[in-house]
């Protein structure tokens, strides 16, 4: 169990996105961030954002599903960019803004004039910056981090009981024998949703 408290997180609703355009050299380049607690929410919003954006060239993506002062839960694409021009550098404006649960895609359009490696690097870099500047932010909320195993049988008792609490599961994984969560919960519903999860062992 860890606090999970001391760093913002975007100050948006479920499913609500922030969105900023930059224009270079005729390229369109279209910042989308979403609040995005936990691996599964991340991957949630990516998948709605290149549905949105399916006939751009590029999605690219970077995203800290975590805490914004930790690095467990990153990852980033160039989505087809020359490597290391996309998804690496928003993903290192990301990490240095403090900002956690947070995922941000740069869709762009092609304006016709090439940029450059070092070009992308710059126009990628400072699309996110220029969305991070402006996204409104908030301290993230009170909540305590809980990871268990159970029986595969009783992986949807689990997930009611979770959402029960209010919490959400930001990690699960399966064995042949056990599925083992990952999940976060605000602190004043972890005793009791400790304690119902206890039930299910005895």
């Amino acid at each position: 169990m860890s606090d999970t408290t001391d760093y913002k997180v975007p100050a948006l609703n479920a499913g609500e996105i922030f969105r900023n355009e930059l224009v270079i050299k005729k390229s369109r380049f279209i910042t989308s961030v979403g609040h995005t607690a936990g691996s599964e929410a991340s991957e949630a919003f990516l998948a709605k954002i290149r549905q949105e954006f399916s006939d751009a060239r590029h999605n690219c993506y970077a995203f800290n599903a975590g805490k914004g002062n930790e690095t467990a839960f990153v990852g980033c694409s160039d989505d087809g960019e020359p490597k290391g021009t996309a998804g690496r550098p928003m993903l290192n404006v990301l990490v240095h803004s403090g900002i956690g649960e947070i995922t941000v895609v740069v869709t762009r359009y092609f304006g016709g004039i090439l940029l450059g490696t070092g070009g992308l690097v710059r126009a990628y870099q400072d699309s996110i910056k220029e969305a991070l500047t402006q996204l409104p932010v908030k301290d993230a909320e009170n909540l305590e981090e809980l990871s268990f195993t159970v029986e595969p049988a009783g992986m949807h008792v689990v997930e009611q009981l979770v959402r029960k609490h209010g919490g959400r599961v930001t990690e699960r994984s399966f064995s042949a024998s056990s599925c083992n969560f990952r999940i976060v919960v605000s602190a004043k519903n972890s005793s009791a949703l400790k304690h119902d999860l206890e039930l299910l062992h005895r």
